[in-house]
């Protein structure tokens, strides 16, 4: 092989390698925007969660604390050690109820009141099917 064909292979190779780490390069950049970071009450409290950046909290709601009705929903979110309040500016789930597990999704303000854009209701793991009455003349 001579001396040019080799340098043009080296160049070739060394094209690819570059072609390479930029698109591994923009993969990662995606990633990075793409994540949602999931955030305790304790760790919001503590000053580790972002200000003005979208993130999740995950917790149960706290008893006693949905607002009335009719207004825009206000609760709060409790991981058993600290609170956060939180609110929503939408209808909510139906299986959301107090003392239950729920995920929101939303923005910190400066004031420390969670501004939901999205809420998740978790659900007991349990299924229990609705037993229907037995027809009338059937056979067991």
């Amino acid at each position: 092989m001579n001396t040019r064909a080799r340098r043009e292979k080296t160049f070739l190779i060394l094209g690819g390698v570059c072609v390479l780490a930029l698109i591994v390069a923009l993969v990662f950049s995606a990633f990075r925007n793409n994540l949602l970071y999931f955030f305790s009450p304790s760790q919001i409290a503590a000053g580790e969660a972002p200000i003005d950046k979208t993130f999740r909290v995950s917790g149960h709601v706290r008893k006693a604390s949905i607002q009335p009705p009719g207004k825009t929903p206000r609760f709060e979110i409790t991981d058993g050690e600290k609170s956060l309040a939180v609110v929503y500016d939408g209808r909510l789930p139906d299986l959301f109820i107090e003392g239950r597990g729920a995920v929101v999704q939303g923005r910190l303000d400066a004031r420390g009141v969670f501004l939901a854009s999205e809420v998740l209701a978790k659900h007991d793991e349990h299924y229990m099917p609705t037993e229907k009455p037995a027809k009338a003349g059937a056979r067991h």
